[in-house]
């Protein structure tokens, strides 16, 4: 039978992974007190950064619904639950990686997604959420329904909608007002100017033959 505390570490970290938006693994083995105490104060309001046995965190993952984790629940493990924007909690988090090597992302999970270290080092060079929505707002000018829906949406959709706006803006500019802009306007308007006016058109009828 699985001791009270068991049992309440597993309903604690059910909790965190229910009502998270996601959560970042991490192995931690060889920092100190200290330093993780740097990491928390970091990561402020965005996440809780806590020390999590494998075995426990499992049994919690999976009454949470969530799969994908158990290859990552290996070693020392602690992770930094999504309270606030993910973007800044990859971000705190591998800023720190990098001044203490000794902290390793492992991975983790957004959104229902697991995430590679790749992904969330790729999440990290994101803006933040509130860059993303103004860009987003201000920019889908040309598309207001599909704006508002992106704006409701997780911050993995926000993130591809900007790579799609990305990508449009790069062959046609004006669709956010980015530099380029006008000039490609003024460049239409021109063009539009100086195109020769359509011939009058003829008359389909052929002329009445002269009566003799």
């Amino acid at each position: 039978m699985a001791s009270p505390d068991r049992v309440a570490v597993v309903a604690e970290l059910k909790d965190k992974f229910t009502n998270s938006s996601g959560a970042v693994l991490t192995e931690y083995r060889g920092l100190t007190v200290t330093e993780l105490q740097t990491l928390r104060r970091a990561l402020g309001e965005d996440a809780t950064y806590a020390v999590s046995k494998n075995t426990l965190t499992k049994i919690a993952a999976k009454e949470a619904g969530v799969e994908g984790l158990d290859d990552l629940l290996t070693g020392p493990t602690a992770i930094a639950f999504v309270d606030g924007d993910p973007v800044n909690v990859a971000k705190g988090l591998r800023d720190f990686a990098k001044d203490n090597p000794l902290l390793v992302i492992k991975g983790g999970v957004l959104d229902g997604k697991v995430l590679t270290t790749d992904e969330v080092k790729k999440l990290a060079d994101l803006e933040s959420r509130e860059v993303l929505l103004a860009k987003l707002a201000g920019g889908m000018k040309a598309a207001p329904q599909r704006a508002v829906s992106l704006l409701a949406a997780p911050l993995s959709k926000v993130a591809r909608g900007l790579g799609a706006l990305q990508t449009a803006a790069a062959e046609n500019p004006a669709l956010i007002g980015g530099p380029g802009a006008a000039a490609q306007d003024q460049k239409s308007e021109d063009n539009t100017e100086n195109e020769p006016a359509a011939p009058a058109a003829e008359n389909d009828a052929a002329p009445a033959a002269e009566e003799k």
